[in-house]
């Protein structure tokens, strides 16, 4: 990079001539060099990068349009911009070299002050243009910058809900968190199995893990002395645990309407409506069945089960591994999509290594 403040102009023209008479035109505003070939002058760019070229057009060994083809082909130099000089005066080569990427012509023999003229538009132009490419890096990095922010804002929300959710029952754990990777774990198989592509090949990955933590935001809504009562639930206390799938749609709702992108919230909606779908029709809140249910409910349902088998509740003691797998297979066709307790039964290894890295109590394999 230079630290001149005098801008670099090399004067490229096998007439002696010529290149002093513009190096007189030109040397007491800028620094310039002169050379008498195109291959003096390639050579040069190694070691000094200016900022305008003035080229000559006819040329022994190399023209001009070969200067300049050599000249574009280079990142390095592509940017230069390039002033042919020629006593041609017609449309035709001033056509081509302007479609070769030169910036333009001046006619000999020329005008001195329209030289000077010419050669101090085209750098302003030059320097204006690069003005505007940092000025608009530095607009991208703004944009980058503000999303990072935004998306951390988003984040931020979704773990202080799920947080929220999960302070009510102190007995499950991490339980949202490991819901979340469990379902890492399906999506990740289904895609590697090339199962439900066009469901899955449209989402958000990051956004669909970081929502299915809210699948049970719905709980806040339920009283404690159901939400932890130590023992089964009468048939009107299991009504009231129904409600929060629906509770839960309702709220994520209720602040999809109060932001102005509310895309990240979109999966979350999804999670809380429909993870107690059954796939023979015999969940709630809606009694959907088979692929009624949205893919991430249907998906959801296997996490959230096998993460209740395997840990205690307040009316409960934790199952083993193996009892909640075998639970899980029985319900193919009709608690779970069968596909899925197919991809499940595959990776059940993994469902225990994500139980056992966050210390939930899970019973002995045996």
């Amino acid at each position: 990079m230079k630290t001149d403040a005098r801008k670099t102009i090399f004067l490229v023209d096998d007439s002696e001539v010529n290149l002093m008479t513009c190096k007189q035109v030109l040397s007491d505003i800028y620094t310039t060099y002169t050379f008498t070939s195109g291959k003096f002058m390639l050579r040069a760019l190694e070691r000094v990068m200016p900022d305008l070229i003035l080229l000559d057009v006819k040329m022994p060994e190399m023209g001009g349009y070969e200067v300049l083809h050599h000249l574009k082909s280079n990142p390095v130099s592509s940017h230069i911009p390039v002033i042919f000089l020629t006593a041609l005066n017609d449309e035709e080569s001033e056509l081509k070299g302007l479609s070769m990427g030169g910036t333009d012509y001046i006619t000999k023999p020329f005008s001195p002050p329209l030289l000077r003229k010419r050669v101090e538009l085209h750098l302003l132009l030059q320097s204006q243009k690069r003005e505007l490419i940092e000025l608009n890096k530095d607009l991208d990095e703004t944009v980058r910058k503000r999303q990072d922010e935004v998306l951390e804002l988003k984040n931020a929300l979704l773990e202080t809900m799920a947080e929220l959710v999960e302070s009510r029952d102190f007995t499950t754990g991490s339980h949202v968190i490991r819901t979340s990777r469990y379902v890492r774990t399906l999506v990740s198989s289904l895609k590697e199995r090339g199962m439900y592509v066009d469901e899955l090949n449209p989402l958000d990955e990051r956004l669909v893990f970081q929502s299915s933590q809210l699948h049970d935001v719905g709980k806040i809504g339920i009283s404690d002395t159901i939400l932890l009562k130590p023992g089964p639930l009468t048939y009107e206390e299991f009504e009231q645990i129904k409600t929060h799938a629906q509770f839960g749609e309702k709220i994520i709702n209720e602040i999809k309407k109060r932001v102005t992108d509310s895309s990240f919230l979109k999966y979350a909606a999804i999670f809380a409506i429909s993870h107690h779908e059954k796939w023979d029709g015999s969940g709630y809140p809606y009694k959907l069945k088979g692929e009624e249910i949205p893919l991430l409910g249907r998906i959801m349902a296997i996490a959230d089960v096998y993460d209740a088998l395997v840990t205690e509740r307040p009316y409960k003691e934790a199952m083993t591994h193996k009892q909640a797998i075998n639970i899980v297979g029985d319900g193919a066709g009709k608690h779970f999509d069968p596909s899925l307790v197919g991809v499940f039964m595959e990776e059940h290894e993994n469902f225990a290594n994500i139980v056992n890295e966050f210390k939930a109590p899970l019973a002995s394999h045996s």
